[in-house]
């Protein structure tokens, strides 16, 4: 039992190292589109931390070029309107065109908004994306879309300055332990096995 439960907790703060190390990473190639996830929204359509912080990373991408438009994927959670809705507010207010913006409103986890997304990314015949979101959720993101058949590549939302180091460690751990539950995600593969 002992032995279990060393193995186990080895296995934890192995992958979290590993979902750490790997969202730190600027992972960016050009791309058909910048998939953006969604977070929470708060009470009267307020964006949070995270979802503001998700979409300055996506608009310094656009800026760049890495891609001509946006899948802002995100459903309503606790609070109206969807994640995505709230996403393509900060985006026009940022300059993004809002014909460059394309709501995906249907999804409440990772592997729905890579299911729902892969659907609208297929219909533009989009092959390649960048997926935005914050640097412990992009290891799990990209296997997510993976699966979905999709070329992906990662860019980490910055952290600094609203998630103390004990807020990451847990969301990190967390990560982990939504790996370990789902193994398979570990085995997914770019199309064409890289």
């Amino acid at each position: 039992m002992l032995l279990c439960a060393g193995v186990l907790t080895g296995g934890v703060f192995g992958l979290a190292f590993w979902v750490d190390r790997f969202g730190r990473r600027e992972r960016v190639t050009d791309a058909d589109a910048l998939v953006v996830l969604g977070a929470r929204v708060l009470p009267g359509g307020v964006p949070s931390g995270a979802l503001a912080a998700r979409m300055e990373q996506a608009v310094a991408l656009y800026r760049r070029g890495v891609a001509p438009w946006l899948v802002l994927s995100g459903g309503v959670g606790a609070h109206p309107p969807s994640e995505a809705r709230v996403m393509r507010e900060l985006a026009v207010a940022a300059g993004v065109p809002a014909s460059a913006c394309v709501l995906e409103e249907e999804s409440h986890s990772t592997e729905a908004n890579a299911r729902f997304s892969a659907r609208v990314l297929r219909e533009r015949g989009a092959r390649r994306v960048v997926v935005v979101s914050d640097p412990y959720h992009l290891l799990r993101a990209r296997q997510c879309f993976r699966r979905e058949g999709l070329e992906v590549a990662t860019s980490p939302a910055p952290i600094e300055g609203r998630m103390g180091a004990w807020d990451r460690a847990y969301w990190t751990v967390r990560e982990a332990f939504a790996l370990l539950l789902h193994p398979r995600l570990l085995w997914a593969r770019a199309p064409g096995g890289r």
